[in-house]
C-alpha cells in the first residue's frame, strides 16, 4: 500500500473512537442506521476543524449593465444579456359566471350601508386581477419547458458488431438450414410488387414468409399462403440482388422495403414494431454477410500494398464497382445524418426520461360555484284511485276529483336533518286547477307587478308551473331520502278527508260525493291548505353518489296530524326499511310518478334558487324551465366554499302554536298563520312583496299561509316560507304573523251573514329580524298579542311590571305561545358575532370616529374565534379588509395583530385541506390598495416588517411556526403587491435601484436575516415548517429578480448562503440545494449570469477573451449565480454520497434545461452558455482519480479472452484498504499512446501496465467516517497543479480541508460525465483550443483521461451481456435505440460503439473503418 494509502488508514483509525466501533458492531436494532450515520458525521464535524468558504461579493448588476450598455447592445447575442422589456404585466380578467346577468341586484351597491355588505358586493362584482409573467413557462424544471427538446421517437435502430458476432456464433451452434446459416419465418403482409401500380392498404396480402439459405450460401425469402413450407412457395425474393432494407411507413404501419439492384422493390409489413425490427435486423445481417464475402473475394484477388492510403483507395474503388449507385453520396449522407438526425445529448440521459410530476403545480383556477352530486327530478303525475270528470257537463278527461299539491325536499336520516329547501309542484289537470277561483288565487298570492331583477330577462309565465327540479347533495349516502308531502284544499280533518281514498271499491257515487264537497271547499276556502299524505324514496345506492334509478316512491301514507314536524318525518324515515313498522301506517290508494336522473354537463334552461337564469337559457313561452333548489350545506369548513354570487334568503318555519289556554278569543280552533315581512310598524304600513310564491301565482307575494289543522287548538306546522331579504336590513325589518280562526262549516243552516265570515283574527305576533346587528336565526319563542297598536316594535319590558312603548294586550299573559325557527342563507350577512363586530368597528373608524389601537387590537384578537366555515365562506372579503387595515394603521401593534389573524386564517385553511382557495385568492382576487404616499403604506413593506417582528425569538413560537409552515402565501402576496405597485404607480419605468424605497430594501434584508435561523436551527424540531419556509423564500428571491435591484437580490442570496457551512447535516444541504435549484430556474437565469467578456480594453473578437476554466474569484463575481452554484457543487463533492448526488442532480438538471430551452436552440447560443460552465472542467480534474473507471469498475476484466460473452458475471470482493495509485512517471509531455489506441478503436483500453484493475470495487460502506461509500481513498492532486489555468488562484473558494468522500459511484460518474460531454459538445472550437493551449501537461492528461472514462462508461455491452445482466440483477441496462437508462460497462476488444447501419452507405462506411489501419480519431461530438 502506498504512503498516501497508509496515511489514509492512519487518519481513519485516529478519527474513529473505539467505543463507537463497538457500539456499531453491537447495534442490532433495525432502522437506526440513518441515526448512526448522522451522529457519526456530527462527531467528525465536532472533532475536526472545517473551514468555511469565504463569500464572493457579487457585481453591482445594475451599474454593470449601464456601464457596458454599448458592448451589450453590439453583442450579436444581446438577448442573452438583457431582460425583456415586457417581462410581466397586470391584466384584468372578466369574471366568468354561469348566469345570464349579474347576481347582484341593480341598486344593491347604492342601498348597502353596512361596510360588510358593501365589501361583499364588491367581492362578487369585481373582476380578477392577475399578474402575468410572459416567460413563466421557462421558470420551472426542464420537464416543464413549453417546448421540451426531448424527441418522442426512438433512436435509429442499429446492428452492433458485438451483437453481430454473438449472433453468428449462436446461428452456427443452433440455428440454420443446409449450411447452418440464418433462418427466420413468420407472417407478413406483402404489398403489390409491380412498381407501375401504386401500393395501397388494400393491395397488401397476408403471406407466410420463410428465410432459407441455399447450398451455395445465398439466401432466399420464400412466401406461402399458409404455414406448410414443405410445399412449393408462391414466390421467392433473391436476397443476393437486394441492395438494402429500410423502414417505410408511408403506406402501412410497421412496413419495410427491400430495394433491389434493378431499382424495383418489395414492400412488406409486420404486425407490430418488434417483429418489424427483428425482420429488418435479420435481413441486414444477411446483406452484411454478402457484403463481407464480396469484399473478401476482392481482397484475395488484389496484391497487398504497404501504403495504407493506397489500401483505403483500393477498398473504395472496389466498393464503387460493387455499389456504383450509392458510392457517390456516401459521405454526403453521413454528414447529413450527423447534422440533422442527431438527437440532443441529454435525451439519452435516463433522468431526462423519467416521469417526475413532483415539481408540477396544479393549475390555480378562479373561485367558482361548486356543487355536490346534482340530481334531476322530473315530476310526471299524481293520480288516486278515486277519479272522475270534474267538468260541469261531464265532458272531459277523467282526473282526480280535487286539486292536490306536492312539496318535495331531501332528508338525511344519518345526520338527522333536512338538507334542502322545499320545491312546490302542481301536477293537477287544467280542469282541476279551475276548481279554485281566480279571485281566491289572487287573494292567496296578493298578486301584483313582477318586481324581480330578472323581469326583463325571462317571461314570468314560464315560471308558473315548474315540474323539473335540480337538487344538490354535497355528501351523498344511501340514507338520504326524497320526501313528497301532499296537501289539499282545507275541508275538515285529515282522517275524514282521506277515508274515501283508502277504499278499494271504485264507486262513482263516492267520487261524485267527494267532488261535490271539494268544489264547495275550493270556492270557499281555496287559499287554505291542509296536510293529506306523504311518500318517500331513496336516492343513492352508495356513498359515491350512484343514483338508485330503479327505486320507486313508497305507498302514499296518510299524514298523521299529530306527527307533522320535520323531526317526526325523520323518525318515520328511520323506520322506512323496516316493513313491520311501515305496514302499520294507513295507506291511501294512489300513485306518485316522479323520476330521477343525473344532470348532464350541458344541461340548459334552468334557473338558480333566486330565479336567475343560466347563460344557456332559451327565453320562450314554450321553454320547460328547471329550478335549482337550495342545499342546506352542513356548517363545517370542509364542506364550505368561498361565496362567489349574491344570495340573500331567509327561510321561516312556523313550528307550533299553544292556544289551548288562551281566554282572549271565543273561538280559535282551525287556526291559520299568515306570514308577512315588513319594514315598518306604522298603522298603514304594507308588507314587502318579497315572499316566493307557490305554483300558479306570481313569483313574489306579500304573504304566505301555513297549513291548517282542523279542530286543533295547539297546531303543529311543517311549512317553509322563503323570503328574499332586502340588501340593507335595518331595525324596523321584522317578520309579522297574523292568526285566523277559519270556519270550515259551510252548512246551509243559519243566516247568509254568518256564512260569509270565513276567517276571524285571533292574534298577532312579530319578530324583529336584527339583534345586535345580526339576523336572528334558530328557534325562537315569542308571545302573541290580541291587539295591534301603532309602533308595536318599540314595546319593551322594563321589569317589575313596567314597560315602555304602546299598550299591548297579550294573549295568555304574554307567554311565548308561538314557536318558530329561521334559517339564513346569505352571502352578504354573517351570523358570526366576532366578524360582525370587527367590520362594524372598521366602519365607525372609516366614517370619522377616532380609531383606538387598543380597541382595534381587541377586535382583531377576537377574530381568532371565528367559526371555520365562516372564514372559508367570506375568505376574500375578510382578507381584503385585513390587508386594508394593514396599510392604514400607524401602530405596530395593530400591524402585528393583523398579520397574526391572517396567519390564523391561512393555517385554518391548510388544516382543512382547503389551501387551494388561498391560491385562488392570491392569484385572482387579491388587489393591492391604491398607494397614496402621504396617507397609506404598501402591503409588501408593512407585511415584511410585521413578519419580521413575529419571527423574533421573543415572539409566540406557535404563531411563528405557522408562519414558517405556510409562508408561501405571504411571499406570494408580497410578490403580487410589488408587481401591482410597480405598474399602477408607473414605477416600472424607473431604474431598478429607484423602484423601491430604501426602507423596503432594509425590511427585506432584515426579514431574510431573521428567517434564516428558523430554517437552519428548527429543521429538527419542526422539519416541515423549515422546509416550506426555505422553498418559499427561494421562490420569493427568484421573483425579486423580476422587480428589484438585481445586485441587491444577489446580496440576499449571499446572506442566505452564509448561514451554511461544509459538514452541515444532510437536511441543511438539501435545503441549500433546493434553494439554489429554485433560484437558478429563473426564466432569465442566463442574462443574470451575463455570459459576456469582462476583460479590460476593447475586445475585437469573442475568442480573444480570457476564459475561466476554474472557479476564480473574478469568475464567481462576474457570473454570480453560476459561480455560486459551481462552488457549492464543488464543496458538496467533498461530502457524503447522498449530498453529492443532490448537488450533481441540481447541476445536471439545470444543464439539461439549457439544452432543451428553445430560446437558446442555436449552436451559438449553446456555445455562449457553455462558457459559463467551463469551470466544470476544473472541478472534474480536481476529482479525476475519483471518476477513473479503472478504479471503480464493478465488473471483472479478462484481457486474455477475446470475448466476454461466455464469462459469468461475478462481483469481486471489496478491499477497502487498497487504493490504486496513478503513477506520476507514466505522465509524459505527449499524449499516451494507449489513449490514442482506445480512441481509434484498435488497442484495448486495459493493458497489463495498469495496476490493480480488478482489485477495488465500489462498496456502499456508509459506516466509515472518512468515506461513506467506498474504501478509505483520498483524491489525489498532481504536483504541477499550479499552472497557467490557475493564474489567480486554484479553487481558493473551496473551503473544506477535511476529506469525507471516496470514489464516486456509477450514477454520480455518469451524471458528471454527461455534463462534461455536453459542455465539450456545446463549446466553440476556439474555446476548446484555448483550453488545450493553456492547460498544463497534467491537466491535459487528466482531461483525456476523463474522455477515456467516457468511452468506457457509455460503451454498448451487447445483447448477450444484457441478458446475463438481467438474470443476475433483474434489470436492463442501456440499449441503443432505447432511452431507458445507461447501463454498466463491459470490456471487449470488439468495437462496441460503432453500429452496423441498416442502409448500405452506413454499412460500407463502418467496414471501411475496420479495414483501415490508420489511427482514426473519434470525435467527441459523436454523441
Amino acid at each position: 500500500m502506498g504512503t498516501r494509502g497508509a496515511a489514509a488508514a492512519a487518519m481513519a483509525q485516529a478519527l474513529v473512537p473505539p467505543e463507537t466501533r463497538k457500539f456499531t458492531r453491537a447495534l442490532s436494532k433495525p432502522g437506526t442506521a440513518a441515526e448512526l450515520r448522522q451522529s457519526v458525521s456530527e462527531a467528525v464535524r465536532g472533532s475536526v476543524f472545517v473551514a468555511k468558504p469565504k463569500l464572493i461579493e457579487p457585481i453591482d448588476y445594475e451599474n454593470v449593465i449601464v456601464q457596458k450598455k454599448t458592448q451589450i447592445l453590439n453583442d450579436a447575442l444581446r438577448e442573452m444579456l438583457l431582460f425583456p422589456y415586457d417581462d410581466f404585466q397586470t391584466t384584468l380578467l372578466k369574471r366568468q359566471g354561469r348566469y345570464i346577468c349579474s347576481t347582484v341586484p341593480e341598486n344593491a351597491e347604492k342601498e348597502a350601508q353596512s361596510l360588510f355588505v358593501t365589501e361583499c358586493i364588491k367581492t362578487y362584482n369585481s373582476d380578477w386581477h392577475v399578474v402575468n409573467y410572459k416567460y413563466e413557462d421557462y421558470s420551472g424544471e426542464f420537464r416543464q419547458l413549453p417546448n421540451k427538446g426531448t424527441k418522442s421517437e426512438k433512436l435509429p435502430v442499429h446492428v452492433y458488431e458485438v451483437d453481430e458476432e454473438a449472433d453468428k456464433d449462436e446461428d452456427a451452434a443452433s440455428l440454420g438450414s443446409q449450411k447452418g446459416g440464418i433462418t427466420k419465418q413468420g407472417w407478413l403482409y406483402k404489398g403489390n410488387m409491380n412498381s407501375a401500380i401504386s401500393v395501397t392498404m388494400r393491395s397488401f396480402k397476408r403471406r407466410f414468409f420463410h428465410l432459407i439459405q441455399l447450398g451455395d450460401g445465398s439466401y432466399n425469402l420464400n412466401f406461402y399462403k399458409d404455414e406448410k413450407i414443405s410445399k412449393e412457395p408462391k414466390g421467392s425474393i433473391f436476397l443476393d440482388s437486394c441492395m438494402g432494407v429500410v423502414q417505410n411507413n408511408k403506406v402501412k404501419r410497421f412496413a419495410f422495403e427491400l430495394k433491389m439492384q434493378d431499382k424495383s422493390s418489395y414492400l412488406l409489413a409486420a404486425d407490430c414494431e418488434l417483429e418489424m425490427e427483428e425482420w429488418i435486423t435479420t435481413l441486414n445481417k444477411i446483406l452484411q454477410l454478402n457484403f463481407e464475402a464480396a469484399m473478401q473475394e476482392k481482397r484475395n484477388g488484389e496484391s497487398h500494398e504497404d501504403d495504407e492510403q493506397s489500401k483505403m483507395e483500393s477498398s473504395l474503388s472496389s466498393i464503387d464497382s460493387y455499389f456504383p449507385e450509392i458510392s457517390k453520396s456516401s459521405r454526403d449522407a453521413e454528414i447529413k445524418f450527423k447534422s440533422e438526425s442527431r438527437v440532443k445529448l441529454f435525451v439519452l440521459d435516463p433522468d431526462a426520461q423519467k416521469l417526475d410530476f413532483s415539481g408540477i403545480e396544479l393549475e390555480v383556477k378562479p373561485f367558482e360555484e361548486k356543487f355536490g352530486k346534482r340530481i334531476l327530478v322530473k315530476c310526471n303525475d299524481l293520480s288516486f284511485n278515486l277519479q272522475s270528470c270534474v267538468a260541469e257537463n261531464e265532458e272531459g278527461p277523467t282526473t282526480n276529483v280535487e286539486p292536490f299539491f306536492v312539496t318535495l325536499s331531501l332528508f338525511d336520516i344519518k345526520n338527522n336533518r333536512k338538507i334542502s329547501a322545499d320545491f312546490h309542484v302542481d301536477l293537477n289537470h287544467v280542469s282541476v286547477r279551475h276548481m279554485i277561483s281566480n279571485a281566491t288565487q289572487q287573494l292567496m298570492n296578493a298578486s301584483g307587478d313582477y318586481l324581480h331583477r330578472t323581469q326583463d330577462i325571462i317571461h314570468e309565465s314560464i315560471l308558473h308551473y315548474p315540474k323539473q327540479v335540480i337538487f344538490s347533495v354535497t355528501c351523498p349516502h344511501p340514507d338520504i331520502f326524497l320526501v313528497a308531502r301532499i296537501e289539499k284544499v282545507l275541508q275538515g280533518s285529515v282522517t275524514h278527508c282521506a277515508e274515501p281514498y283508502m277504499k278499494s271499491s271504485d264507486s262513482s257515487k263516492v267520487a261524485q260525493k267527494v267532488l261535490k264537497n271539494a268544489k264547495q271547499a275550493c270556492q270557499r276556502l281555496g287559499q287554505y291548505r291542509m296536510p293529506f299524505a306523504w311518500a318517500a324514496r331513496t336516492l343513492f345506492k352508495d356513498a359515491s353518489g350512484t343514483l338508485d334509478k330503479n327505486a320507486r316512491f313508497s305507498a302514499l301514507y296518510r299524514q298523521d296530524s299529530s306527527k307533522l314536524s320535520n323531526e317526526d318525518m325523520l323518525k318515520l324515515l328511520a323506520d322506512f326499511r323496516k316493513p313491520e313498522k311501515m305496514a302499520k301506517l294507513p295507506v291511501i290508494l294512489g300513485n306518485l310518478d316522479i323520476t330521477i336522473d343525473d344532470v348532464s354537463p350541458d344541461f340548459s334552461n334552468y334557473v338558480n334558487s333566486s330565479y336567475i337564469p343560466m347563460k344557456q337559457f332559451e327565453n320562450s313561452t314554450k321553454t320547460v324551465v328547471t329550478f335549482e333548489v337550495e342545499e342546506f350545506v352542513p356548517c363545517i369548513p370542509k364542506h364550505s366554499q368561498p361565496f362567489t354570487i349574491y344570495n340573500n334568503h331567509l327561510y321561516v318555519y312556523p313550528k307550533h302554536l299553544k292556544y289551548d289556554s288562551q281566554k282572549s278569543f271565543a273561538k280559535a280552533r282551525n287556526i291559520a298563520v299568515c306570514i308577512e315581512f315588513k319594514d315598518s310598524d306604522e298603522e298603514d304600513s304594507q308588507p314587502l312583496k318579497c315572499i316566493y310564491g307557490r305554483p300558479g301565482g306570481p313569483v313574489f307575494t306579500r304573504n304566505a299561509f301555513a297549513n291548517v289543522l282542523h279542530h286543533h287548538q295547539n297546531p303543529e306546522f311543517y311549512d317553509e316560507i322563503k323570503i328574499e331579504l332586502p340588501t340593507q336590513l335595518h331595525g324596523k325589518h321584522h317578520l309579522f304573523f297574523t292568526f285566523y280562526h277559519v270556519s270550515c262549516d259551510n252548512s246551509s243552516k243559519g243566516s247568509t251573514k254568518k256564512k260569509d265570515v270565513i276567517e276571524t283574527q285571533v292574534g298577532y305576533s312579530w319578530l324583529p329580524l336584527l339583534k345586535d346587528g345580526r339576523v336572528v336565526t334558530n328557534e325562537q319563542h315569542i308571545p302573541v298579542s290580541a291587539n295591534l297598536p301603532s309602533g308595536y316594535l318599540s314595546y319593551q319590558e322594563l321589569g317589575i311590571g313596567k314597560h315602555s312603548g304602546p299598550e299591548i294586550k297579550w294573549v295568555d299573559g304574554g307567554k311565548p305561545l308561538l314557536k318558530i325557527s329561521t334559517h339564513l342563507v346569505s352571502t352578504v350577512y354573517t351570523q358570526d358575532q366576532h366578524l360582525h363586530n370587527f367590520f362594524e368597528y372598521c366602519q365607525k373608524t372609516e366614517s370619522g370616529a377616532q380609531a383606538l389601537g387598543t380597541d382595534l387590537v381587541k377586535y382583531l384578537k377576537s377574530l381568532h374565534a371565528m367559526e371555520g366555515h365562516v372564514v372559508i365562506a367570506f375568505l376574500p372579503t375578510i382578507l381584503n379588509q385585513l390587508f386594508r387595515v394593514l396599510t392604514r394603521t400607524t401602530q405596530e401593534e395593530v400591524t402585528v395583530n393583523v398579520t397574526r389573524v391572517i396567519i390564523h386564517i391561512v393555517a385554518q385553511c391548510h388544516e382543512e385541506g382547503l389551501d387551494s382557495y388561498l391560491r385562488s385568492y392570491v392569484k385572482y382576487a387579491y388587489k393591492a390598495e391604491p398607494y397614496i404616499a402621504s396617507e397609506y403604506k404598501t402591503v409588501h413593506e408593512e407585511l415584511t416588517k410585521s413578519m419580521t417582528t413575529i419571527l423574533k425569538p421573543s415572539a409566540d413560537f406557535l404563531t411563528s411556526n405557522k408562519l414558517l409552515k405556510y409562508s408561501w402565501f405571504f411571499f406570494e402576496v408580497l410578490i403580487k403587491s410589488m408587481a401591482q405597485h410597480l405598474i399602477e404607480n408607473a414605477k416600472i419605468k424607473l431604474l431598478r435601484n429607484q423602484r423601491f424605497p430604501a426602507s423596503f430594501h432594509h425590511a427585506v434584508e432584515t426579514f431574510v436575516n431573521m428567517l434564516m435561523p428558523h430554517i437552519t436551527q428548527k429543521y429538527r424540531d419542526n422539519p416541515e415548517a423549515s422546509k416550506n419556509a426555505n422553498h418559499s423564500l427561494a421562490v420569493f428571491i427568484k421573483r425579486c429578480f423580476t422587480f428589484m435591484d438585481r445586485g441587491f437580490v444577489f446580496k440576499q442570496i449571499n446572506n442566505y448562503i452564509s448561514c451554511f457551512a461544509p459538514g452541515d447535516p444532510k437536511t441543511l444541504f438539501e435545503f441549500k440545494f433546493e434553494f439554489l435549484r429554485v433560484v437558478c430556474n429563473h426564466e432569465h437565469y442566463i442574462p443574470l449570469n451575463l455570459p459576456m467578456p469582462f476583460g479590460k480594453g476593447r475586445i475585437q473578437r469573442y475568442q480573444d477573451l480570457q476564459l475561466d476554466y476554474s472557479l476564480t474569484d473574478e469568475f464567481c463575481k462576474n457570473h454570480f449565480l453560476v459561480g455560486l452554484l459551481l462552488r457549492e457543487v464543488g464543496n458538496a463533492l467533498q461530502e457524503f454520497r447522498d449530498i453529492r448526488q443532490i448537488a450533481i442532480s441540481v447541476l445536471k438538471n439545470l444543464m439539461i434545461k439549457h439544452s432543451f430551452d428553445d430560446r437558446y436552440a442555436s449552436r451559438s447560443h449553446q456555445a455562449r452558455i457553455a462558457t459559463l460552465y467551463l469551470p466544470v472542467f476544473g472541478l472534474l480534474l480536481e476529482n479525476v482519480q475519483r471518476i477513473n473507471v479503472k478504479d471503480v469498475s464493478p465488473f471483472p476484466v479478462n484481457p486474455s479472452s477475446s470475448s466476454a460473452k461466455d464469462e459469468p458475471l461475478s462481483m469481486p470482493a471489496a478491499n477497502p484498504l487498497v487504493t490504486p495509485q496513478k503513477s506520476s512517471n507514466t505522465l509524459d509531455n505527449s499524449l499516451h499512446k494507449d489513449l490514442f489506441g482506445v480512441i481509434s478503436g484498435i488497442a484495448s483500453p486495459y493493458t497489463s501496465s495498469t495496476p490493480n484493475v480488478n482489485c477495488v470495487r465500489h462498496a456502499d460502506s456508509r459506516g466509515s467516517l472518512i468515506s461513506t461509500d467506498s474504501g478509505n481513498s483520498f483524491p489525489e492532486r498532481h504536483s504541477d497543479k499550479n499552472n497557467s489555468l490557475d493564474k489567480n488562484q486554484h479553487c481558493s473558494t473551496l473551503g473544506s480541508s477535511v476529506v469525507r468522500s471516496g470514489k464516486f459511484d456509477q450514477t454520480e460518474i455518469k451524471s458528471l460525465l454527461m455534463c462534461f460531454l455536453h459542455i465539450l459538445k456545446s463549446m466553440s472550437d476556439d474555446a476548446l483550443f484555448t483550453y488545450w493551449n493553456k492547460a498544463s501537461t497534467s491537466e491535459l492528461m487528466d482531461f483525456f483521461t476523463i474522455t477515456e472514462v467516457c468511452l468506457h462508461q457509455f460503451q454498448y455491452m451487447g445483447k448477450r451481456y444484457i441478458a446475463s445482466f438481467n438474470k443476475v440483477y433483474g434489470s436492463s441496462p442501456f440499449l441503443p435505440g432505447n432511452q431507458e437508462g445507461l447501463g454498466p460497462i463491459v470490456h471487449d476488444r470488439k468495437s462496441q460503439t460503432l453500429p452496423v447501419s441498416r442502409n448500405r452507405t452506413g454499412m460500407m462506411h463502418a467496414r471501411l473503418q475496420q479495414l483501415s489501419s490508420l489511427d482514426n480519431s473519434l470525435t467527441f461530438n459523436h454523441m
